[in-house]
């Protein structure tokens, strides 16, 4: 049996759903301010993926208003294959609610949205065996009612599930039919360090539903395992008739409480069935994959020279696609970034990135900033937590947002002309030096590793291709632990002032 690496979609890819085609494998995942909305990948040994497209991406489908907060937007998906057809339903919060889209192939293109006029997130598909569709979601406990998923019209009054074992949170429910019994699962705990997936089982709907009687079925809470918070899993029995489990995770590192700056990760893992009962797990890093023939994709590349009309699929923007703030028409080879705001902190501010996806990695780009303009590289995790390098004039400069302090950390005057500038990402040195006092403490004695998560370096380079670092910050502060919110790290581009023209992006493992 060959083995795999966990996560199998690593980065912010949270809240996974997963259905199978045949012997194709198609996932959702959430994407909550970020457009276009729910990224889709595909693979054909669920352990091997790649990024098709996103259900919602062009503004008929979604479109959030300037002034929507971080981690609003498009909440977890469910993703089923069922008559030949594709369904994605979500939730858009601050925004139009529960949506339905359809369509014959995943990759697009989906069908405008159908208004599903239920309370609450996380909604939730399933047909019965008379061809009913029901449609659970999560409003104060689970709660279930039939609809006609073409029309989006409620079939009668919403009634109450099960709601797990009395945990904070009930989320994510997921209900499937397998042989003689219905099994719903769902996320208890909330999606930190508690987070837990909990099983019951009915004969009919709507229940009553019977819990497992060791529930919670999935937890690593109060463990010292290096995958955490893990929850909102999804069932998939694989064409060799193995069943597996995706859910998301993270990776925290660094001193206590552990600090995750690349977001909640999608992970894989096994399910074996005891006394009629789905029982998943473990969730390792690297572990025994499906018995399937493997199937790799050839690797995206990790520079984009922007010679191409489009985007691809891995670019992401905030809240709203808009060809006039992105535009790959102005200048040859180059995107052109149209300011809106005059910071990433302020509404409508103009950033196009990718999610980082490598604990470690480098992130550069070629800017050249028009004359009265200013943008540069950010890794960006919200309005609030964010570090930039940036070219305005003759000053490039590295500035770091962190709650409500903004500042200018160190600048230098450069030649005119277009700046690489570069972000390097790294754990190999997260121990500040003035806490290796500490190293001989409890926590060191206990195994604990001391310090942050990782170390940024911010700076540009020579022309003879130097690295000149003009800073090196502390990576826990643009972690969910500190700014709290559903969403992780993304790299990019951006301009607060004019418009500045971008030649090129990479970004690779370092």
């Amino acid at each position: 049996m060959a083995y795999f690496d966990n996560p199998v979609i690593p980065g912010f890819s949270p809240d996974p759903s997963i259905c199978r085609a045949g012997e194709d494998y198609y996932l959702a995942t959430s994407s909550f301010e970020y457009v276009p909305g729910v990224p889709l990948w595909h693979s054909r040994d669920l352990t091997h993926w790649r990024l098709i497209g996103h259900a919602l991406d062009r503004p008929a489908q979604l479109e959030l208003s300037g002034t929507a907060p971080s981690s609003s937007g498009v909440y977890a998906p469910t993703l089923r294959h069922h008559d030949g057809w594709f369904w994605m339903i979500t939730t858009v919060v601050g925004g139009a609610g529960t949506v339905l889209v359809t369509a014959d192939d995943p990759a697009g293109p989906w069908s405008d949205p159908v208004h599903v006029a239920i309370p609450g997130i996380d909604p939730d598909l399933a047909w019965d065996e008379r061809g009913d569709c029901w449609c659970l979601f999560s409003h104060g406990g689970i709660k279930g009612v039939r609809i006609d998923p073409k029309s989006g019209e409620l079939l009668g009054e919403p009634v109450e599930m099960w709601s797990g074992t009395g945990l904070q949170y009930p989320e994510g429910p997921h209900l499937y039919r397998i042989g003689d019994w219905w099994y719903l699962l769902l996320s208890e705990g909330g999606t930190e360090r508690g987070h837990a997936l909990s099983v019951a089982r009915s004969r009919t709907l709507p229940g009553p539903f019977e819990p497992h009687p060791d529930n919670p079925v999935l937890s690593h809470r109060s463990t010292d395992h290096p995958v955490q918070n893990t929850g909102h899993g999804d069932l998939v029995q694989a064409h060799d008739g193995s069943w597996w489990m995706v859910l998301l995770g993270t990776r925290p590192r660094g001193d206590t409480p552990g600090f995750h700056g690349m977001g909640r990760e999608t992970f894989l893992a096994p399910v074996r069935w005891e006394d009629g009962w789905p029982l998943p797990g473990p969730v390792e890093l690297r572990f025994e994959g499906p018995e399937l023939t493997p199937h790799p994709w050839p690797g995206e590349p990790h520079r984009d020279d922007f010679d191409v009309p489009g985007l691809a699929p891995r670019w992401i923007t905030l809240r709203r696609q808009d060809p006039e703030t992105v535009d790959l028409g102005a200048r040859p080879g180059h995107v052109v970034l149209n300011s809106r705001a005059e910071g990433l902190d302020r509404p409508g501010a103009v950033f196009l990135g990718q999610r980082q996806r490598d604990p470690e990695c480098c992130a550069r780009t070629r800017t050249d900033v028009a004359e009265g303009g200013r943008g540069g590289l950010a890794v960006r995790l919200d309005e609030a937590h964010h570090y930039q390098v940036e070219r305005e004039g003759d000053v490039v400069r590295a500035v770091a947002r962190i709650g409500p302090l903004r500042q200018a950390v160190a600048e230098r005057a450069v030649p005119a002309g277009p700046l690489t500038l570069r972000i390097e990402v790294t754990t190999a040195d997260a121990l500040p030096p003035t806490l290796t006092d500490r190293a001989a403490g409890p926590q060191a004695a206990a195994g604990l590793r001391i310090g942050a998560p990782d170390t940024l370096r911010l700076g540009y380079e020579t022309e003879v291709g130097d690295f000149e670092i003009l800073a090196e910050l502390d990576g826990r502060y643009l972690t969910t632990e500190v700014a709290g919110g559903f969403t992780g790290r993304v790299i990019g581009m951006y301009a607060t002032r004019g418009s500045v023209a971008f030649d090129w992006f990479e970004m690779r493992p370092a």
